[in-house]
């Protein structure tokens, strides 16, 4: 018999190896070394409370026999039992037709896979295409503009994630094992194994796409059914229960049910859903500017200037401010080493997002700072699609903005509201806020920091390394420029890490006022958090309008809506936010169906 003690907060140098890990969990563990009969990393984060010894921290798993004694020490040591992910499908309803699963991001990826695995051989639709040709697509269009509609940042197989830093850590309280499951299978398919252990797991765009490709030939071989470009187009019912789908427009699919794991940028299939009443509301989600700085400075100011940042990880943040109008500001989608990508999957619109790869490798840090919209900010809050409507017409203004390309301004321009070298001052400019304009003349090093988070650890108040260097103004403000211009600071050259075209241009008027006030304000306070975080010459790109569904579709405690036998399923249906949660939400609705339906025999 065996036991399993997880021995928490096992701090080492930032060089280390993992004997050392072990040598001391076993000390704070009070045994021996040749009583762990194996160990497994639980995890590993950087603790970086005190700038002048930046550790890791480890949590372990020892595995030992069961009469082994160990320290009774809840603070760093408890036994684990692991039950792992057991789904039970204990549904006696025959399947007389497919269970279709519309959509391939992670939602429906993770349906299509428990479902195959339990042998109920799902039919997954996608409307875009396949990861490989997806991607020629997406890069064609950062490279020349030409935007297909259903190939996309937004559509195809992966999801919107598949062009993103691949973050996999959620908030979902997780007591049946589905968030291990998911990092497994992502192993299982290509992912590196320090997604299981790392404080803040991340695959990387670049890997995360083969991993995809992979999951398809699996459910592929366990039974499974891909068709790309094959958009669903209209549902039809009989009684009040889902009977068949229309692709393209011309072919009917009969199925006994549907997953619609849809993602949140289809807007065509949520006004269908609205011409078959299906039941849905308007939900709140949060819009703004993805901004830029010297992926160095974050690093600095997170871990100070005295660890051997070639030990540690590029730094993250995750920041939040209330304003005075009451608006939630904070970062979202924080991308170490990334890239501002055009994320657009509309003619005529424009969105932003951030993308990193594995290695985490470009010059910058980027981050969507973004404010809180509810239902009482679109123009017919009783309208369940008002927020996409919302959403258009911030898009429909970046896209005018930069003419097709991403439109970008320096933040201090932007508050001071100059393009093209010309200062237009706004004697109603109510969010320059207190000193602002002094702090535009300097570029605080380490500044007036408060806690603040970076891998699961807190960063102490740091205010006694101050220090302060002088800014030269920019000396280009050219407008229509192709690429941004290289910024000279005073010091180092800041130009954008950018997948797509992009212009310099005023992006005052993008957001609606309230909006640009908290916007700005909350940069104020993140410069008091993170050193430099509202520094002039930050890279702002607009707009970031796709943070989340704009809409909610209804559904019961099984799972479905108010048409039978149709499951709303992961973030465009309202029910996650990001990779993992969508794809545990996608291992919810399987699990539902498979408490319906018996498998295919």
């Amino acid at each position: 018999m065996e036991k399993r003690i997880r021995v928490s907060q096992v701090t080492v140098p930032l060089k280390h190896e993992i004997r050392q890990v072990i040598k001391k969990a076993c000390h704070i563990a009070g045994i021996r070394e040749s009583d762990i009969l194996s160990y497994e990393i639980a995890k590993k984060s950087v603790d970086a409370r005190r700038k002048e010894d930046v550790k890791y921290s480890y949590s372990l798993d020892l595995i030992l026999n069961r009469g082994v004694r160990y320290k009774k020490d809840p603070r760093h040591i408890r036994e684990v039992v692991d039950t792992g992910y057991q789904p039970e499908p204990i549904g006696d309803t025959p399947l007389q037709r497919p269970v279709a699963v519309i959509g391939s991001g992670p939602a429906g990826l993770f349906c299509a896979y428990l479902l195959a695995k339990y042998g109920y051989r799902p039919l997954v639709l996608e409307r875009g295409k396949c990861v490989e040709e997806r991607q020629q697509d997406v890069e064609k269009f950062w490279r020349d503009g030409v935007l297909s509609s259903d190939s996309n940042v937004q559509f195809g197989e992966g999801g919107a994630g598949t062009f993103s830093d691949g973050k996999l850590n959620t908030l979902v309280k997780d007591k049946n094992g589905r968030n291990r499951f998911v990092l497994e299978t992502f192993v299982s398919c290509g992912a590196p194994e320090d997604i299981l252990y790392a404080g803040k797991p991340h695959i990387g765009t670049d890997v995360l796409r083969t991993v995809v490709s992979n999951m398809r030939k699996e459910i592929i071989r366990m039974g499974g059914r891909f068709y790309f470009s094959s958009k669903v187009t209209d549902f039809e019912t009989a009684n009040g229960q889902l009977s068949a789908l229309i692709v393209n427009d011309e072919k009917k699919i009969p199925v006994s049910a549907a997953v619609l794991a849809i993602g949140h940028s289809a807007r065509d299939t949520f006004s269908v859903l609205r011409e078959r009443a299906v039941s849905m509301e308007a939900k709140s989600f949060a819009v703004g500017f993805r901004v830029e700085h010297p992926q160095d400075g974050i690093d600095i100011s997170q871990y100070g200037d005295l660890a051997d940042r070639s030990l540690l990880p590029p730094a993250a943040y995750k920041l939040t401010h209330r304003a005075a109008n009451g608006r939630s500001v904070y970062s979202f989608c924080m991308c170490p080493g990334g890239y501002v990508v055009n994320a657009s999957s509309e003619e005529g619109h424009l969105a932003v997002n951030g993308m990193s790869y594995r290695a985490r490798d470009s010059k910058n840090a980027n981050s969507a700072v973004i404010v809180s919209v509810t239902p009482a900010d679109f123009p017919n809050p009783e309208d369940p699609l008002s927020g996409i409507d919302f959403q258009r017409t911030l898009e429909r203004k970046a896209w005018l903005a930069g003419k097709g390309r991403i439109p970008q301004q320096r933040f201090g321009d932007f508050e001071a509201s100059v393009c093209d070298g010309t200062v237009k001052k706004e004697k109603d400019d109510k969010f320059l806020c207190g000193d602002a304009e002094a702090k535009h003349d300097i570029f605080l090093l380490y500044g007036d920091r408060k806690d603040t988070e970076v891998d699961n650890v807190l960063l102490p108040d740091d205010r006694k390394n101050m220090k302060a260097n002088s800014i030269p103004p920019s000396d280009d403000r050219r407008a229509g420029t192709e690429d941004f211009m290289t910024i000279h600071t005073g010091i180092e050259d800041f130009p954008s890490c950018v997948k797509g075209t992009t212009v310099q241009t005023d992006l005052r008027g993008i957001l609606p006022d309230e909006l640009q006030a908290a916007f700005a304000e909350g940069m104020h306070a993140f410069g008091k958090k993170i050193a430099g975080f509202d520094r002039p010459d930050t890279i702002l790109s607009a707009v970031e309008s796709r943070t989340s569904s704009p809409v909610r579709i209804l559904r019961d405690e099984s799972y479905q809506c108010n048409i039978r036998g149709l499951y709303p399923c992961g973030e465009g249906a309202g029910y996650a936010g990001g990779i993992t949660s969508a794809a545990m939400d996608g291992l919810k609705v399987a699990e539902a169906i498979m408490s319906q339906y018996h498998k295919f025999t």
